[in-house]
């Protein structure tokens, strides 16, 4: 059983920190394609086709699927298999958390042993006892959390920014989440198995947060539709260009509508991953 954090960061290595987000909302599928959990499912292997050759994961965002009800669950699971014949990570976007035997059950349904997703996003509202079955359930399943710092929407500040003492609430969360990670830390990449959601519609705070939280990987979105550009996420990374992902759904995934949409999603990515790499390592 390899580490989470190492096998990210292997993957990112050998590829690219791009990770595409799966938001397949019915009203903007392209061409061709059913509105249908069927021609959702067809979707979403097609931009994993696409891409599977340039991104480190995807990032399947399960409101989409549970919106399509049972047929829409079955179909991420499938598509989360798919994934995973492709070497793709996959990183379920749920934002899940909870205390006692619920929390453990949402740590089980998406961390658990020979489940497809190999991390999961999580709130820390509830503090250390909504955190720690998903940090449990990971290190023994080789699989990793991503734990919501500072997010990428216009709002966030109205209680992630707010004061407290010398600091703001996200910084004292940073602090948080290094502490829960500190014995979880990849034998290769040194990198931790709890990461962290940072926004990069929020560069200087992404920077500074970076120093605060040395050994969590960064998954950054808000890249490409959002605003956020490589300029701005280029501080989440270290010096060698590891210890991050970039996120970017509609950018990728519906780069173009007409029936050429595979080799939209294709070309953005490189695309993409191209602006990265001169950024990260200037």
């Amino acid at each position: 059983m390899t580490h989470f954090a190492d096998s990210l960061t292997d993957r990112i290595t050998r590829t690219s920190p791009v990770c595409v987000g799966l938001d397949p909302a019915l009203d903007k599928l392209p061409e061709g394609i059913d509105h249908t959990p069927a021609g959702v499912a067809a979707f979403c292997r097609g931009i994993i086709d696409a891409t599977a050759d340039t991104a480190c994961c995807i990032k399947p965002q399960l409101a989409y699927f549970e919106l399509l009800g049972w047929e829409g669950m079955k179909v991420f699971w499938e598509v989360c298999d798919y994934a995973k014949t492709k070497n793709l990570l996959v990183i379920a976007d749920g934002k899940r958390n909870d205390i006692g035997s619920t929390c453990d059950a949402y740590a089980e349904a998406y961390l658990g042993k020979g489940k497809p997703v190999d991390a999961l996003t999580v709130n820390p509202y509830l503090g250390f006892d909504g955190i720690a079955p998903f940090i449990e359930r990971g290190e023994k399943n080789g699989k990793g959390i991503f734990v919501l710092v500072k997010t990428s929407n216009a709002s966030s500040g109205e209680l992630q920014d707010l004061p407290i003492g010398d600091e703001v609430v996200h910084e004292h969360v940073a602090e948080l989440t290094t502490a829960w990670g500190k014995t979880c830390l990849g034998p290769e990449s040194g990198f931790s198995s709890v990461g962290a959601v940072v926004g990069a519609t929020y560069p200087e705070e992404l920077k500074y947060l970076r120093s605060l939280m040395p050994h969590p990987i960064f998954l950054i979105p808000g890249y490409g539709a959002q605003g956020g550009t490589a300029k701005d996420v280029a501080g989440g990374f270290h010096a060698n260009g590891t210890g991050a992902i970039v996120n970017a759904s509609r950018s990728i995934i519906y780069a173009s509508k007409g029936r050429d949409w595979k080799e939209a999603a294709e070309k953005a990515a490189k695309d993409m991953a191209e602006e990265l790499s001169k950024e990260i390592r200037k």
